[in-house]
């Protein structure tokens, strides 16, 4: 848990705290605040700094203890890199500041925010990414430990009188963004025996409750009546029943354009009959990730009433083997009428996809769909754990998507979308293969052109986020599990539609 408060008092005027942070560049290390401190708490901070080698750097940090007040109090630095940082620097710095006081146990810490000319960014910015990433940072999974490990933070923000209104704003933004991705963090990081496709189901029907959203929810029963048959032949070896969920945000503006962003919900993910190796399958919990991560977006979008209506559509399923689970060489006909042949059924992900990009186009006829999906081990392997893999044929919303993408810290790399790949998922049996000809490689391309048959002539943009949803290293404000990827991006989409 973590708690925060403004104050415009200065830094070391701050009565009852742990620790005192603030931000360096690497152009100053003598800022005013801190040659107070040598001066009244600790004379040869400067040469301190200088024999740990501590330069300012983005991502470095040292921790002292002072003496203040009669009292033990430690004194973080912590580096943004040349002047000004960017935004992305200043994310890492305050997560950065977490760690540290996590490290030395210190929960009550007064933090002095960084100028506007330390940071390329404005002061709502500089808050709102504040009180975010300091709550993506101090989340931990601890659900089932019986001795918590997530410390209860008490922040204390510094900062000019003149700015604390600008401030509330964009640190208000924050939390409601913050939240949300933590609550899809928890549901990725909970166990598939907890977390299965009626439990998440049960999530969105909580959310549209709330937030007054519209809800359409399909069960096992209605999806193979429909005739959705990609969703229906994943879950077939499963005991659980699939869903289809769909939640509607709307605009507080007549004739209001219609984003849909759909995401890839399968619980718990074992390949069915073409399993998986064991240590593959381990965190497979996590293939829920693109769901999770539309659910907490609109969850946000519904507070931050964005004049945008937008979608949630969640396919939700288990891909389990049994004796009643689809079979390598079975084809299936989806939604749309659309067959394909299942060549190998641990590319799962795609055909409960088909069917919800169907089903949304046909009914909803949104202006623009964005899915996710944690889809391919090769997008995995071609981008490693730092940036989504963007596919699209549509300029002006991929667009969108990548300037989305720069704001907020989600990244994507856009991977060459041709038409040269789309025979790569012909069958000769069927319209098309689940999986892609091994002449042409490319295993996220070609799934992306596996999905383009069922969106028609809509914009449309495909995000893998198989190698950026879980376990990424050496990004302060994460954790070894969850990371929460694209909720930041589809927010900043539909709020700067």
């Amino acid at each position: 848990m973590i708690t925060h408060s403004l104050s415009t008092k200065a830094l070391l005027d701050q009565q009852h705290q742990d620790a005192l942070a603030l931000f360096v560049t690497k152009d100053n290390l003598a800022t005013d605040e801190l040659k107070r401190v040598e001066q009244d708490f600790f004379p040869g901070l400067q040469e301190f700094m200088r024999k740990q080698k501590f330069t300012g750097a983005a991502g470095s940090s040292i921790s002292v203890q002072i003496h203040k007040d009669g009292q033990p109090v430690q004194l973080f630095i912590l580096g943004l890199g040349a002047r000004p940082a960017t935004v992305e620097q200043y994310r890492r710095a305050c997560g950065q500041l977490i760690r540290v006081a996590e490290r030395v146990q210190c929960t009550k810490v007064a933090v002095l925010l960084p100028q506007v000319t330390d940071v390329n960014a404005d002061v709502q910015t500089i808050a709102k990414e504040t009180s975010l990433i300091t709550r993506m940072a101090a989340y931990y999974f601890d659900y089932y430990i019986a001795e918590k490990k997530q410390l209860d933070f008490d922040l204390t923000y510094v900062l000019p009188a003149a700015d604390e209104k600008e401030f509330e704003i964009g640190f208000a933004e924050g939390a409601i963004i913050g939240d949300s991705v933590n609550e899809a963090r928890f549901w990725v990081d909970a166990p598939a025996e907890f977390l299965n496709p009626l439990e998440l189901a049960s999530y969105a029907h909580k959310i549209a409750k709330k937030y007054n959203l519209a809800i359409t929810e399909f069960k096992e029963a209605d999806i193979v009546r429909m005739g959705m048959g990609g969703l229906a032949a994943v879950s077939k070896g499963s005991d659980r029943d699939c869903h289809l969920v769909i939640l509607e945000y709307r605009a507080p503006v007549k004739d209001a354009p219609t984003v849909a962003f759909v995401g890839k919900g399968i619980t718990f993910d074992s390949g069915g009959l073409s399993i998986k190796p064991a240590q593959h399958m381990e965190t497979m919990k996590e293939d829920m990730s693109g769901a999770a991560a539309v659910l907490a977006a609109i969850d946000a979008l519904a507070q931050l009433k964005p004049n945008v209506n937008v979608l949630a559509v969640m396919p939700l399923s288990e891909n389990l083997p049994s004796g009643k689970a689809t079979k390598p060489g079975d084809i299936i006909r989806f939604y749309n009428g659309v067959t394909a042949e299942v060549r190998n059924t641990d590319a799962e992900g795609r055909l409960i996809l088909a069917d919800a990009l169907a089903y949304t186009v046909k009914h909803y006829k949104p202006d623009a769909i964005i899915d996710v999906a944690t889809l391919t081990g090769a997008c995995s392997y071609a981008l490693g754990p730092f940036f989504t893999g963007m596919m699209s044929q549509h300029k002006e919303l991929s667009d969108r998507v990548q300037k989305s993408a720069d704001r907020t810290g989600d990244r994507v790399w856009p991977l060459p979308f041709d038409d040269d790949y789309k025979v790569a998922v012909k069958s000769k049996v069927a319209d098309i293969c689940n999986i892609g000809s091994s002449k042409y490689r490319a295993g996220a391309i070609t799934a992306g052109f596996f999905l383009q048959h069922f969106v028609n002539d809509t914009p449309w943009v495909h995000l893998d986020i198989a190698g950026t949803a879980y376990d990424v290293p050496d990004i302060s404000y994460y954790r070894d599990g969850a990371t929460g990827t694209a909720i930041r991006l589809l927010i900043d989409v539909a709020r700067s539609w």
